[in-house]
């Protein structure tokens, strides 16, 4: 009995947990912050991981180039069926001497060499191998700042997106009652039917915007969820009522940006990087003109003993150890071009890094007057709605004592909505400018 219920309780618990994933998986209201959507896509966006496998591959590299700087050992043996040894000792056409052998031969030994010297190449392979390894985590680490940004701009204008459907919702809603109250003013003469055409006119214009910012949300929740990894059709939300927390003004200079990005930057270490594997190849080009030192051991038994005469049906057992070196003459003459192209490759390598850093130093700059722009259209995205606040109210009064047109009233309430559209679309634009800039120095 003990042990029934035993199990429904366990079948309970684990029927409760099924339905508390299940509806973990189902609720739609938990909101995406951009450190949130960030922390997701550094794990499942899809880029990345294959930029984490090239990293992978690239540290195996490593390790594969240091297993050749182990000793080589071989161990080997063959078992064979001889013929009859004849020896032609009075010339090929005369009656050969039929050498007793046995029918079957076989040997067993190793075969032992390690390098001792080679020029540093084996040596200067790993550090090769440990140099890309290190460029590949440059670019890496600059794949997931570009990932960080683009998420942010995809994030931003869902928030933007959402941000001006609720200003052209409310717009639409506000329009319908004071439409409601022309017809009512024309219904009583005191308005022509014109202005009732021209409000029902505004209004389907209205409409119409609301459908194209509909698509765009669409459109960037799927982007989104792309870059996070996840299924472009699911369910996304954002915390899009609250105002951006936007940051403090600029208390750095240029240069202070410039100098971040000169140690920081992913690009210039990848650059860098570059100058030392150019630097690497030429060292590696100039060592084939270095003898190879190697030490080396053989041992073997045979049978039959077939290889000094006279022959013996023996076991035979034979070895030698020592050292060889080598000497290619042939890349006296064959290196001149390896190196010469190495060299060339170093010089290309330097310019570009020069190049590099002189984009870099344009980018920082444009990054940050686009910021201080961004953000003096914040400032007067905010003026803007003062302003336009305060003549649609007047021009609205005005035109309820028929002291002005429709055609004003209308053409003040565009403004007034252009101008919020306008203030979000700053904010984002200051957001995102800094988040760009941030990218940039590589400290994002």
């Amino acid at each position: 009995m003990e042990h029934y219920k035993s199990m429904a309780f366990l079948g309970t618990i684990l029927f409760l947990s099924a339905q508390a994933v299940k509806a973990q998986v189902a609720d739609s209201s938990h909101l995406f912050t951009l450190e949130d959507v960030w922390k997701i896509a550094g794990s499942q966006n899809k880029q990345l991981k294959l930029s984490d496998l090239s990293l992978k591959q690239s540290r195996i590299n490593v390790l594969e180039a240091k297993d050749r700087l182990l000793p080589d050992l071989n161990i080997g043996g063959d078992l064979k069926l001889n013929t009859k040894f004849l020896i032609y000792d009075k010339g090929l056409f005369s009656a050969p001497q039929d050498v007793p052998v046995s029918d079957y031969g076989y040997n067993l030994g190793y075969n032992f060499n390690l390098n001792l010297f080679n020029g540093g190449k084996d040596r200067r392979n790993v550090e090769i191998k440990r140099t890309e390894a290190d460029r590949m985590g440059h670019e890496v680490e600059l794949q997931r700042s570009n990932i960080k940004y683009n998420t942010a701009v995809a994030y931003y204008d869902l928030y933007k997106f959402l941000q001006f459907r609720d200003f052209i919702a409310s717009e639409i809603s506000a329009k319908k009652k004071q439409h409601t109250l022309i017809e009512n003013l024309n219904k009583n003469g005191i308005v022509l039917k014109s202005d009732v055409l021209r409000s029902s006119v505004k209004l389907s214009e209205l409409g119409l915007n609301l459908s194209d910012v509909d698509k765009k949300i669409l459109l960037a929740k799927q982007r989104l969820n792309i870059l996070m990894g996840l299924d472009d059709g699911r369910s996304l939300e954002i915390p899009y009522k609250k105002d951006i927390a936007l940051q403090p003004a600029i208390d750095s200079v240029y240069d202070d940006y410039l100098r971040i990005a000169l140690n920081q930057s992913p690009q210039l270490k990848v650059a860098s990087s570059d100058i030392k594997l150019s630097e690497l190849n030429i060292r590696q080009a100039k060592s084939t003109l270095l003898p190879k030192v190697s030490l080396y051991s053989t041992y073997g038994y045979t049978y039959p003993q077939v290889s000094f005469y006279p022959y013996s049906n023996d076991l035979w057992g034979y070895g030698q150890t020592g050292i060889k070196m080598q000497f290619s003459i042939d890349n006296l003459f064959k290196a001149k071009h390896s190196i010469a192209n190495a060299l060339n490759v170093g010089e290309q390598q330097n310019i570009k890094s020069g190049i590099k850093k002189e984009e870099i130093s344009i980018q920082v700059r444009e990054a940050y007057l686009q910021e201080l722009q961004a953000r003096e259209g914040v400032g007067i995205a905010e003026k803007n709605i003062i302003e336009n606040t305060e003549t649609v109210r007047v021009i609205r009064n005005s035109y309820l004592n028929q002291e002005s047109l429709l055609t004003d009233l209308l053409d003040a309430e565009n403004m007034l909505l252009q101008a919020n559209l306008n203030l979000t679309a700053s904010k984002v634009a200051l957001k995102l400018s800094h988040i760009r800039l941030l990218a940039i120095i590589g400290i994002l």
